[in-house]
């Protein structure tokens, strides 16, 4: 028998998904293979409605080898593991005459540890362990959480949070699982033989392809274990989202309510010595957070070093402490040990990493009305990086709607730590950029509209006239807006505004309710208008005549004082760079290009994109952030775009009219 083509693959595929071929998904499909033969990287850029999920699967599945897909968001994960892997396995059997494996992998943390379910969870006031079921009230929500996972452990077969429907708090699954420094390991603990980290662990390492995300990708290339399986192809969904997530799970924090944790947790385990030492560094590194004022530390001050310096060592003299003492009374006394050792240890490692002082490392001080005082400390770049650990051994295909920032890709790759597309050298990772566009029509099915006569956007200030034009185009659009802002305030702001002014247009506001249930009620209600911020820009897929107005308040340039991007800025500066360009604009863009992409998801959406704000119009970069939004038709003019908000209206309403009740 013949080895079949890929194209035939391919169609087999897409017929089983119910889809349709597309040209752009071909070639992808085409380059994705090219890449992976030859052991070479690419960034593809696959806009909405290309499937580029089966563009990169059917050639992974087909090349035989390993495969090991990160995803940004569960959305994709579950789409993935739950319908486009299962069809495409099933189309390709007959063909490939194999079916290959394929398995989800998550942190330890998103499994429920059968441990803590039977024996209970570690408390920081008494020794031993307590019954987290008898300890809440079974009328309260934690109550009820607790009782219906135990009930849920006799019949998942995953263990996994996300499989748990409807889901429950952060704080009711905190008391059934455990992190990976907590976890006592399988050959120590009672459950081993049964844990469901263990098993999904083992199912990723007789797969063919294993889905997992970010993360859990960063913690494999971050930490020295391998956390993931052996894999001669990875391959990157969502990758835009890349940096961020690498650089959190790179990120390091120290807040007072930690350390005294930590404290609690260690003290009835080791020698009055080593506990008292403990509590007096806390009490002093508690006393100086009170003082301190927020922003970047670039030398941490002299007090708040030695404070650290005294945090550091006394948590590493209680670390030896807790290896050298037993205490038979403590129930359950390896949990107890495990979890206040990791306490301990995280708070060590990040004093030491802050005492430590790397010039690669940005450190700060924060302070939140809700959360308190915190100091973290974050990698200036995690570039170099993702060079070293990413394209090393393996060959690497990143892919998204939005990598193509300001015409190429060079804007992306250097934050992933590849030299511009095309540049020779030893120990240079080779790459190839390729667009290949979308299905839809977008100077046909959508206008970008610079709202050019508003005033200049100052920060945090009342822009009075962006609310006049909001009001405006929410009328002319009949409600179906979907409201994009620079901050919750500035959210929060014009909701209560709008409100007031517009009643007959319901205005929902992100924070209200949870994000599945605004993106619900909004898609429900045409005259409905749904208003967020940053984290709503990605979360929202609203095909259709809901949302036909996408608007956004102003270009989301970093803030001035955020102290990670304003170090990046000014490490590219003094390394002779454009460091505005290298990070706010590319910041901007990327966050622009995911927002003008919520508004055509099929091939009959039709609207606009409207900015309110002149600088996309007047500034020199305004060219560089149109050329990373989709090919909308472009004007500054009000008048016409009310009159085509009006149309897009009235076309929507005769269709929703003629539709059966």
């Amino acid at each position: 028998m013949t080895k079949p083509s890929l194209p035939e693959l391919l169609h087999a595929a897409v017929t089983a998904v119910g889809g349709t071929e597309r040209p752009g998904q071909v070639t992808m499909a085409e380059s994705v293979a090219e890449a992976i033969d030859g052991s070479s990287h690419l960034l593809v850029q696959a806009g909405t409605g290309t499937g580029k999920s089966l563009g990169y699967l059917v050639p992974a599945l087909a090349h035989g080898e390993r495969v090991v897909v990160a995803t940004a968001t569960l959305a994709l994960q579950r789409q993935l593991v739950e319908r486009d892997l299962p069809r495409t396995v099933d189309a390709l059997h007959p063909l490939l005459r194999r079916r290959p494996e394929f398995a989800m992998l998550k942190g330890r943390s998103n499994y429920l540890c059968l441990h803590r379910l039977h024996e209970g969870v570690p408390q920081d006031e008494e020794e031993g362990l307590f019954d987290q079921f008898e300890a809440a009230a079974p009328t309260s929500k934690l109550g009820q959480d607790l009782l219906r996972m135990r009930d849920w452990a006799d019949e998942t077969e995953t263990g996994d949070r996300d499989d748990l429907a409807p889901g429950v708090s952060d704080r009711a699954w905190a008391q059934v699982s455990v992190s990976s420094r907590e976890c006592l390991g399988a050959s120590k603990c009672a459950y081993g033989a049964e844990c469901f980290a263990e098993m999904a662990r083992e199912r990723a390492k007789l797969a063919e392809v294993v889905v997992t995300n970010h993360a859990l990708l960063a913690i494999d290339a971050i930490e020295g274990a391998p956390v993931l399986p052996q894999h001669e192809v990875l391959i990157v969904d969502e990758a835009h989202e890349l940096v961020s997530r690498v650089t959190g799970v790179a990120t390091g924090e120290l807040t007072p309510g930690q350390v005294n944790r930590a404290v609690r947790r260690a003290a009835k385990l080791v020698n009055e010595k080593a506990a008292d030492q403990l509590q007096t560094a806390a009490e002093g590194f508690e006393r100086l957070m009170e003082l301190a004022l927020p922003g970047r530390l670039e030398e941490i001050p002299e007090d708040l070093a030695y404070a650290l310096m005294a945090l550091r060592d006394a948590c590493r003299t209680v670390i030896s402490a807790i290896g050298a003492t037993r205490d038979k009374s403590v129930q359950d006394e390896d949990a107890v040990r495990k979890q206040a050792l990791a306490s301990v240890e995280t708070v060590h490692d990040v004093a030491e990493r802050i005492t430590n002082g790397s010039e690669w490392d940005v450190v700060w001080y924060e302070r939140h009305d809700r959360f308190g005082a915190s100091l973290r400390v974050a990698p200036m770049s995690v570039s170099g990086l993702l060079r070293e650990k990413l394209f090393a051994d393996r060959s690497v295909v990143l892919t998204s709607a939005t990598l193509k920032l300001g015409g190429d890709f060079n804007g992306v790759g250097a934050s992933m730590g590849l030299a511009p597309e095309g540049t020779e050298g030893d120990d240079i990772p080779q790459w190839k950029g390729l667009d290949v566009g979308s299905p839809f029509e977008y100077p046909k099915q959508g206008i970008l509209y610079v709202a050019k006569h508003l005033s200049r956007p100052a920060r945090d200030g009342d822009r009075a006239d962006m609310l006049d034009e909001l009001t405006e185009l929410i009328q002319a659009a009949g409600g179906r807006t979907l409201g994009l802002f620079s901050s919750m305030r500035a959210a929060q702001l014009a909701a209560e505004e709008l409100r007031s002014r517009i009643p007959e247009y319901p205005i929902l506001l992100q924070g209200e309710e949870t994000l599945g249930e605004l993106i619900k009620n909004f898609a429900a209600d045409p005259k409905t208008c749904l208003f967020g911020t940053l984290s709503l820009w990605q979360g929202v897929d609203v095909p259709g005549p809901s949302c036909q107005l996408v608007v956004m308040d102003k270009i989301p340039f970093p803030r001035p004082d955020d102290p990670l991007m304003s170090a990046r800025q000014k490490a590219v500066e003094e390394a002779g760079g454009n460091g505005f360009m290298a990070v706010a604009a590319t910041h901007a863009a990327l966050l622009m290009a995911q927002g003008a992409g919520r508004l055509v998801r099929a091939s009959g959406d039709r609207g606009v994109v409207a900015v309110l704000d002149q600088r996309l119009a007047t500034a020199r970069y305004g060219s560089y952030l149109k050329a990373s939004l989709p090919d909308f038709w472009y004007t500054t003019d009000r008048n016409q775009v009310r009159r085509s908000l009006a149309a897009i209206d009235a076309s929507a309403q005769q269709t929703e009219a003629a539709q059966p009740e």
